[in-house]
């Protein structure tokens, strides 16, 4: 990926950002269970990080994804999960859709509001009885003349008790589960939303997440972003985006982590030496860099062909997967072998790596667990089993 002067400006800035306005207080909001969305976006969305990709006609910058990708690895110097999550969610998750295919007027009432960091919004796929399988989503918007009334539930709402409004995913017809969903913008103070409901997680605990009750919600038909029917497929195209953005959030603060280790396993000393002087040490710390510094690439080429707009979207989709299969799996893999230099010490609840090891496991179950990257991996190989491959394989079994 061609990294220019533009590109390290922002990700400075980022950084800057993130080590004065977010850092001192990590302790407090991880304490607290939930960080001040409203006041950290406005600071975000004044200096023109909310809107990277955005529309210039909304108030975005209107630059290409790859500076999104260095936004999102300057986060990563968080020293908390949580954040970065509920800032990806603003920038990332709820609001590309909105951005590509809303109208005018909906663009102007929602999106520019976002950009400016003046509202705080949330992604509601999720439900109960479907997470990573998106086409079983259970709630329903049935069209009373010029509104839709909402009925149903989400679950694990990112900022889902601070939140404006919601890019909403529900059924709007009976058709094939592919092909009934739309995407719908909800403001959560619509009356019969009922969003009390803060879940108590493992980790990401500065992040505040909600379940959402709907119960008769009517929300203007002109609140539907793009085309009936057409929001499993508008949902699809904001996972790609989502998932560069997760892999990306993760990069440096494991490699943050990596240093600090080999800060501490230095100064650490048993038997007459630092425990960083063990051969064992000082190698699996070279081989979890090089791990890190490899997934790195693999996201850089990815958002370079992204980008590029020369590859087919299941070409894109299969490179986004393997990016987000990777991050939670390095995730997993660094912060637990890190965990074990740093001894009794690293057992610690306000420990770095400890919170790392406890935030990071979600990366493999949020925005589509591992088992759905590998599938959608496997299909872009073709290699995915299918009911139509199979009846192949066996006829050309019973020929031969």
């Amino acid at each position: 990926m061609n990294v220019t002067h533009e590109h390290l400006e922002l990700y400075r800035t980022t950084k800057k950002f993130v080590e004065d306005e977010i850092n001192p207080h990590v302790e407090e909001w991880e304490a607290a269970g939930i960080w001040p969305a409203r006041e950290v976006l406005k600071k975000m969305g004044t200096l023109g990080l909310l809107g990277i990709t955005k529309p210039v006609e909304n108030g975005g910058l209107g630059l290409d994804y790859s500076y999104q990708v260095l936004f999102a690895q300057a986060l990563g110097n968080c020293s908390c999960g949580g954040v970065p999550m509920g800032i990806g969610v603003q920038t990332d998750m709820a609001t590309p859709a909105l951005a590509r295919f809303g109208s005018k007027e909906l663009r102007k009432e929602y999106l520019e509001p976002a950009i400016r960091g003046d509202m705080v919004v949330s992604i509601a796929v999720s439900e109960a009885g479907a997470g990573s399988d998106v086409a079983g989503v259970k709630t329903w918007a049935r069209k009373d003349g010029d509104d839709y009334v909402i009925n149903g539930s989400k679950m694990w709402i990112t900022n889902g008790t601070q939140s404006d409004w919601a890019c909403m995913l529900v059924n709007t017809s009976a058709g094939k589960p592919h092909q009934n969903k739309s995407l719908i913008v909800v403001p959560m103070d619509a009356r019969g939303i009922d969003r009390r409901a803060k879940l108590d997680k493992l980790g990401m605990r500065s992040s505040d997440t909600a379940m959402i009750f709907l119960d008769n919600v009517r929300v203007p038909r002109r609140n539907l972003i793009g085309q009936e029917g057409l929001g499993f497929m508008y949902q699809m195209m904001q996972f790609q985006e989502e998932r560069l953005f997760g892999a990306a959030s993760g990069i440096d603060g494991l490699l943050n982590l990596i240093k600090e280790t080999i800060d501490y396993t230095g100064q650490r000393q048993a038997f007459g030496q630092s425990i960083l002087d063990n051969q064992y040490v000082h190698f699996r710390l070279a081989e979890l860099r090089t791990e890190v510094e490899a997934l790195k690439a693999l996201i850089y080429q990815t958002t370079e062909e992204y980008i590029s707009g020369k590859h087919t979207p299941e070409h894109i989709a299969m490179l986004a997967s393997m990016c987000k299969l990777k991050i939670g799996r390095v995730s997993r893999e660094v912060t637990d072998g890190l965990l074990q230099f740093w001894g009794g010490q690293g057992f610690m609840w306000e420990n770095k790596v400890a919170r790392a090891y406890r935030d990071t496991r979600l990366v493999s179950i949020g925005g589509g667990a591992d088992e759905i990257m590998l599938g959608i991996i496997c299909k872009a190989m073709g290699i995915l089993p299918g009911k139509k491959k199979f009846e192949q394989r066996k006829a050309a079994q019973q020929a031969a």
